[in-house]
């Protein structure tokens, strides 16, 4: 698909929840945004319009009570401006971003509970079957590729870095693992698939912003 010059690209970022365990991780949510920013696209947030599977405090790790709505928390990375997924329009978009955090494997899918056997939350599903039927691309950060070996499998090309156990449920869930360092990213040309490691390996949050750049630069490149 070629992005009429005189339009900016369009970007949607799912979002699952506010923090690292129990929802998106932040760091990366930012950088994803300022990286699409920077690349001239307009950016649109959608989150599912659901309970988190739990509520951690991050001060400590412990349970902080009932499980919020990931919609509404996810507005706090948002400011306010996101949509529910259910309303996704894939027509209407260039490009698709899961940033990571345990809420991609606890709130948009079950990775977390029940491993390559995990289920994918219903409107992610439709939102990334519809940006594949039209040949858009789509971008995997830190945990969130678990997503794409369920909903997308076909020996789909991945990374999570180099955690043995992770890379080996994702190709019992259909992808084929790629070992990749955080400065970096792994791109699946024949499906518009992109991934980078980001906190699965990265130290600090300049070293998950070298593979994120480099991964939506070359997303911007290829449209």
């Amino acid at each position: 698909m070629k992005t009429d010059s005189a339009k900016k690209p369009r970007a949607a970022m799912v979002l699952s929840g506010c923090g690292v365990y129990d929802g998106t991780e932040i760091h990366e949510a930012v950088i994803a945004l300022l990286c699409l920013l920077r690349g001239g696209a307009e950016v649109s947030f959608f989150a599912p319009d659901v309970r988190q599977s739990d509520c951690v405090n991050h001060l400590d790790g412990s349970d902080s009570g009932a499980p919020r709505s990931v919609l509404a928390e996810s507005a706090r990375i948002a400011r306010g401006k996101i949509e529910p997924l259910s309303r996704f329009n894939p027509e209407h978009f260039d490009m698709l971003v899961f940033p990571g955090g345990f809420g991609a494997a606890k709130n948009l899918s079950t990775f977390a509970y029940d491993g390559a056997g995990c289920s994918v939350e219903p409107s992610v599903e439709r939102a990334i079957s519809g940006m594949r039927s039209l040949g858009r691309k789509i971008a995997f950060l830190c945990i969130s590729p678990v997503i794409a070996a369920k909903s997308i499998g076909g020996g789909v090309k991945l990374t999570i870095g180099s955690d043995p156990k992770t890379a080996a449920a994702i190709e019992a869930a259909g992808a084929k693992h790629v070992e990749c360092p955080a400065s970096s990213f792994v791109e699946d040309e024949s499906k518009n698939v992109y991934s980078t490691p980001a906190y699965m390996l990265a130290e600090d949050a300049a070293e998950v912003e070298k593979g994120v750049s480099a991964m939506i630069s070359r997303m911007f490149e290829t449209l």
